[in-house]
């Protein structure tokens, strides 16, 4: 790589900037909420437009604390089911199920994320192109997928086989390449393995909950020495625009995909991964 333009830490910058600042926190938390849930990579956008803005805070507590805004849509959207979960799955089997099929998908990345975590977080996640072939590689494949005609043999998220679970688990994996999408590998993975469009969309919502949280709660202890809630405004108003956007993604996507397939999110990965390397080039980074 290339010389990378310097980064501004949000607690060091000048205070003329501050209404630059706002609007940088605005800006990153409507793309967090608005890509977190949809097949393009939120993670891969930030890093990107990140980069290009020469943003980052200290030890990343930002890009951290705001992602859980978008697991707050989720929460919010589904909470009536997720109660019924928690309440009833001592003595309701289907419920019970489902919980357990929840875990065996969420159990692969607990083990991946914890073998891997150094090389991903201070090589993939420092190096732009990585992301931009990740978001175009990724569009292709998607665009694939969308395209191809298999019946699917599972239509409810709550009643795959375990096997469907654990398999879609691995394919969530993929996902700590950033660019790759968590929500795409997950859904892709679905669809590989005869889900329908709609219930492999939903239960990649489900299966964020445990990935997100955890995973926030793991980059959180291990940047506890380096986390500055300095700038808390920032990082309220980060979150409350990547919750909000979130909420609108989670409300709409469902029926969205049951209409219009994966086709436009693969067109966008394409065309910012396209975008991204084109700016890479410009700016000496490649």
């Amino acid at each position: 790589m290339g010389a990378r333009r310097a980064r501004r830490a949000l607690p060091k910058r000048p205070s003329g900037a501050f209404m630059a600042d706002w609007l940088t926190a605005i800006l990153l938390g409507l793309v967090e909420g608005l890509t977190e849930f949809i097949p393009v990579s939120s993670t891969g956008h930030l890093l990107l437009l990140g980069h290009f803005l020469g943003f980052e805070s200290t030890g990343k507590t930002f890009e951290i604390v705001i992602q859980l805004g978008a697991l707050l849509a989720i929460i919010s959207v589904y909470f009536r089911r997720l109660w019924t979960l928690a309440t009833r799955w001592p003595f309701d089997a289907e419920a019970r199920r489902f919980l357990i099929g929840l875990l065996v998908a969420f159990l692969p990345a607990v083990v991946i994320g914890f073998l891997a975590y150094g090389f991903i977080k201070t090589v993939l996640f420092e190096t732009p192109l990585v992301i931009c072939v990740a978001l175009i590689v990724g569009g292709v494949l998607l665009l694939w997928l969308d395209r191809m005609n298999k019946i699917p043999a599972y239509l409810d998220a709550d009643r795959y086989p375990y096997r469907v679970y654990f398999l879609i688990g691995l394919f969530q994996c993929l996902a700590m390449i950033p660019g790759v999408s968590r929500s795409g590998a997950t859904i892709a993975g679905g669809l590989l393995l005869g889900t329908d469009k709609r219930s492999a969309a939903e239960f990649s919502f489900f299966l964020a909950l445990p990935t997100m949280g955890a995973a926030v709660a793991y980059d959180l202890f291990k940047n506890r020495n380096v986390l500055d809630f300095g700038d808390f405004g920032l990082i309220a108003i980060g979150f409350i625009a990547a919750f909000v956007s979130a909420l609108a993604v989670v409300r709409f996507l469902l029926d969205f995909v049951s209409r219009r397939g994966f086709g436009p999110f693969a067109w966008w990965r394409i065309v910012v991964g396209v975008v991204g390397v084109i700016g890479l080039a410009a700016t000496g980074a490649l």
